[in-house]
């Protein structure tokens, strides 16, 4: 079973390394987090794991790593600069800042319930920077607040490096920033966090079939590759519609305290790159864009058979690497009992995902016969090249067993003294607490086994 109450996942999070508050000696920065040693490794998993579905697996889609500081005009010409805003309310008797839409109940104060509260105003979350030396302190650059438009702006440079026919795609992970009122929640509204979007160019018209197709597919990797159950996940259209928007659902996942989204699938038009485009009077651009005088190129494509030049519509898929890594340890949280008053808690992750594939303990750390065959076997492990091998050397058998169920470790091997009379180890499993002795020669290959593929 999941976790039942997501305050022990927190808690977890902190105690073994996964995540961390920001600037915590100082007091810390609201919307900000450390990623711990364990907390890098499955969030590297969990990219790992999108782009071989998304870039490797397939040959219709490209990778891009653009930059974070941008200029300001992309952020005006996209509709940000002018729009990208919240409702603030502030509370008069405590001061506390809230963000209009999220409050429990908009007449009175989440935090002491005083209905003296202000009007509601415009509160923008761009993070807006003075770049240069003569700059004078003004606004000229923005960190970006996604990834999208920054796709959107290599869309041409892309396709003039690497010619593709439409439909193909554009694949970017990377951080954002936005300046939120009042980030809560841990790590589901934070000010710097790391997206993982594709932005899938189509030929007008093919829109809805493709919509379809990257709904289905996105919700196959959360299933096949997270290990999420189906009936834990679902699709949510959305209510109301952008202005530009042909269709908007989102992927939400069943938290221990409720639904919440973690992957948006949009269908946007020819928006953004209609946006952003040279020469927007030469095409047929469907959706309200602002006219534009400052791009120096023309975001459009030439079909080879026709010779037609338009600008193609976005298909967009769009997740938060920080909150599906969270949704992922929220279910593979295990709290087990094992009787006699005895539990153990465990993070039953897809072994390719885990932080650490195979840890291998000594049984006495004072022998160094059983160090030194320990340590040749963590060398044997890591010439296979399938993540991080951890040697435990405390000396506690039981103690590195619970750390290990706690982090999600799929395997852990134990050199004791028979391992000096007849090579063999025993070979523990995490899900199952089921050892099996082998000779210590075939471990690598079992290990590998166990955790490369599943």
């Amino acid at each position: 079973m999941p976790a039942k109450n997501v305050n022990d996942v927190i808690s977890l999070c902190k105690r073994r390394g996964f995540i961390f508050p920001g600037s915590e000696i100082y007091g810390g920065l609201g919307g900000t987090y450390d990623y711990g040693p364990y907390g890098v490794e499955l969030m590297k998993n969990i990219r790992e794991s999108w782009w071989n579905t998304m870039v490797y697996q397939r040959d219709d889609i490209e990778g891009l790593d653009a930059a974070q500081l941008t200029n300001r005009l992309m952020w005006k010409y996209s509709g940000h600069e002018a729009s990208f805003s919240d409702l603030l309310v502030e509370c008069k008797k405590c001061k506390l800042r809230m963000r209009q839409d999220k409050m429990a109940d908009q007449t009175k104060c989440d935090t002491c319930g005083s209905a003296d509260l202000t009007e509601p105003r415009a509160f923008h979350l761009m993070m807006g920077l003075s770049v240069g030396a003569t700059s004078d302190g003004e606004i000229n650059a923005y960190l970006r607040n996604e990834t999208a438009t920054t796709t959107y702006t290599n869309f041409k440079n892309i396709l003039d490096a690497v010619p593709h026919k439409l439909p193909f795609g554009i694949a970017q992970i990377g951080r954002v920033f936005r300046n939120e009122i009042s980030p809560r929640g841990f790590v589901f509204r934070m000010r710097e966090f790391e997206q993982a979007e594709l932005q899938y160019f189509v030929k007008p018209g093919e829109e809805e079939e493709q919509f379809q197709e990257w709904k289905a597919a996105r919700m196959r990797w959360w299933i096949d590759e997270l290990g999420i159950p189906a009936e834990r996940l679902r699709f949510l259209p959305h209510e109301k519609l952008v202005f530009y928007a042909a269709a908007a659902e989102d992927i939400e996942y069943e938290f221990p305290d409720g639904f919440d989204e973690v992957e948006g699938i949009h269908s946007r038009t020819d928006y953004d790159l209609g946006s952003h485009t040279k020469s927007q009077s030469e095409f047929d651009i469907k959706a309200k864009v602002m006219d534009n005088k400052d791009s120096t190129m023309k975001l459009s494509y030439s079909d080879p058979q026709t010779g037609e030049s338009f600008i193609p519509f976005v298909i967009e898929t769009a997740l938060g690497t920080n909150r599906t890594m969270f949704a992922v340890m929220c279910e593979a949280y295990t709290d087990e009992d094992l009787g006699d008053e005895k539990s153990r808690v465990v993070l039953k992750l897809k072994p390719r995902l885990a932080p650490v594939k195979a840890a291998v303990i000594p049984l006495a750390r004072n022998v160094p016969e059983l160090v030194g065959r320990a340590g040749d076997l963590v060398a044997d492990l890591r010439k296979l090249h399938i993540g991080r091998i951890e040697m435990e050397n405390s000396g506690n058998i039981g103690k590195n067993y619970r750390r290990h169920d706690e982090i999600g470790t799929p395997v852990c091997i134990t050199v004791d003294h028979q391992t000096l009379e007849d090579g063999t180890v025993t070979l523990r499993h995490r899900d199952t607490m089921a050892q099996e002795r082998m000779a210590m020669k075939d471990v690598p290959a079992r290990v590998l086994e166990l955790t490369a593929n599943s």
